[in-house]
């Protein structure tokens, strides 16, 4: 990799107390970036500090926090984006995955850096009904953080149109140590409690964490990349039922067995997430979640590869391997929910 382009120069990253954003911040430290990165808080990004990364405490949504941590910068990563909690209102996700761009876009003019790369997510195209899906694939989101997402990117798209050096890479369900959202999948597995919502015949894209920091890295290095737009995904896609059944290989398990009606589950969360959107509070079972069991994300990676040279290195199998013994290591599937761990790279 081209790596060496980023060498000693100023890279800016918003999200670096995130999974991806923590791994992308620490490779980038490591291949001798002088990194600064937007926080809400340091003491949350406190081990962020100790890899030599700086810190500039703000919110996305400000536009002066923006532009006083983006001033020097040469490269901005916008990672940041309020994910998939139900409490909040469509509000606050347009506030911080539209307006919160925006102010990354103006940033980026002002400090007339050399590329902004931009992530945004394979659910902007929804449900995909031809199997694989490319970058020109309809767009279909289908929840409000879709819907935000593509707002975003859209703005992006318009400031590639006039002019900005930018890049959008389109990542899907990012995995690997250090990630906790899969962490309940793999726990109900391992314990022999999970049981399929519906057929399992569901396609469905994984990326490990150390092949996508590489995609990231690469929309930044390559000069083809400006006003590009790439799907970053794993080597293969798999169904719902071959990767429960892939995890449970991981643990030695047993297959989970059995299968339940999907409609009554969506019906019990849609009911559960306006009973507890009322008074704020996260439900536990939501509609979004329940994506996962029925609709299609299965994405071609051919433009990044003939493109970037974008080549992920970790198997499928590999990577539910490497994620399941972490988990077993750090005791989160007996319970353990551990302090915000920064795994780190070697990213070559």
């Amino acid at each position: 990799m081209a790596t060496g382009k980023l060498a000693d120069k100023k890279v800016m990253i918003t999200g670096a107390t995130g999974f991806l954003g923590s791994n992308l911040a620490i490779a980038l430290a490591k291949h001798g970036c002088q990194v600064q990165a937007l926080v809400r808080s340091k003491k949350r990004a406190r081990p962020l500090q100790k890899a030599g990364i700086d810190l500039f405490e703000g919110d996305l949504v400000h536009a002066k926090d923006v532009l006083n941590a983006a001033r020097g910068a040469q490269i901005i990563f916008h990672i940041a984006a309020l994910y998939r909690p139900a409490k909040y209102p469509d509000r606050i996700y347009r506030k911080v995955n539209v307006e919160g761009t925006r102010n990354i876009i103006r940033a980026a003019r002002t400090c007339g850096v050399q590329r902004l790369v931009h992530c945004s997510t394979v659910g902007v195209h929804g449900d995909v009904k031809s199997i694989p899906a490319n970058e020109h694939s309809p767009f279909a989101p289908g929840d409000i953080y879709q819907k935000t997402k593509l707002e975003g990117e859209m703005l992006v798209q318009k400031a590639i149109s006039d002019g900005l050096p930018a890049t959008v890479f389109r990542p899907v369900g990012i995995y690997g140590p250090g990630d906790l959202r899969f962490s309940k999948l793999f726990k109900i597995i391992y314990q022999g409690r999970f049981r399929m919502l519906g057929s399992g015949k569901a396609f469905y894209h994984l990326v490990y964490i150390d092949d996508l920091v590489r995609g990231a890295i690469l929309c930044a290095v390559k000069p083809q990349a400006v006003g590009q737009t790439y799907i970053l995904a794993g080597p293969q896609y798999t169904t719902i039922a071959q990767l429960t059944d892939s995890i449970a290989d991981a643990f030695n398990k047993r297959h989970p067995v059995g299968h339940l009606p999907l409609l009554p589950v969506k019906i019990s969360a849609a009911v559960c997430e306006k009973v507890f959107r009322s008074f704020g509070r996260e439900p536990p079972l939501y509609r979004r979640r329940l994506d996962f069991f029925w609709k299609n994300r299965a994405f071609s990676i051919d433009r990044a590869a003939q493109e970037l040279g974008y080549s992920p290195q970790i198997s499928l199998p590999q990577g539910l391997q490497r994620t399941a013994a972490w988990y077993l290591d750090q005791g989160i599937l007996n319970g353990r929910r551990p302090e915000r761990t920064y795994v780190g790279l070697d990213v070559n």
